[in-house]
């Protein structure tokens, strides 16, 4: 059990630094796309920019998941990557679905799994209405300027 909790805890550990981290070189990129972005025409460019960071969100997302199936195949939960894989994307996504079981020594990391996608999807959620609506703050604001 102790070992779940410490190989769980380094994983979101892992998991949220990299979601720091991708949230960082987001912001890094906003900074320098601003005067573009609010320069006319502002639409196109607002539409851009939610299919960029939609994409972010899910590289971020896949790379958890990634994380925790490797974690998994590694200790041995899982004969194969590709059910690391599927039970890793099922677990982050909180879906539940019950056809692939952890084995018993390892459930405890499924719960973690599960609590790691409901933070990531949480904060990148948040974290892509936030962009979008300092973007669109400034495009208006530059609209009200002209």
């Amino acid at each position: 059990m102790f070992t779940q909790i410490a190989l769980g805890t380094g994983l979101l550990l892992t998991n949220v630094m990299i979601m720091a981290l991708a949230a960082f070189l987001l912001e890094d990129a906003f900074r320098r796309a601003h005067p573009w972005l609010v320069a006319p025409p502002q639409r196109p460019k607002l539409l851009l920019m939610l299919v960029c960071v939609c994409l972010w969100v899910l590289a971020v997302i896949t790379a958890g998941v990634w994380i925790w199936a490797f974690a998994l195949f590694g200790v041995g939960a899982f004969h194969t990557l590709e059910a690391s894989v599927y039970f890793s994307l099922v677990a982050f996504t909180t879906l539940g679905l019950g056809d692939l079981v952890a084995p018993q020594d390892w459930r405890i990391l499924s719960v973690m799994a599960a609590v790691n996608g409901l933070l990531s999807f949480g904060l990148l959620t948040a974290l892509l209405v936030e962009a979008l609506r300092q973007v669109r703050l400034a495009q208006l604001e530059m609209r009200r300027k002209d």
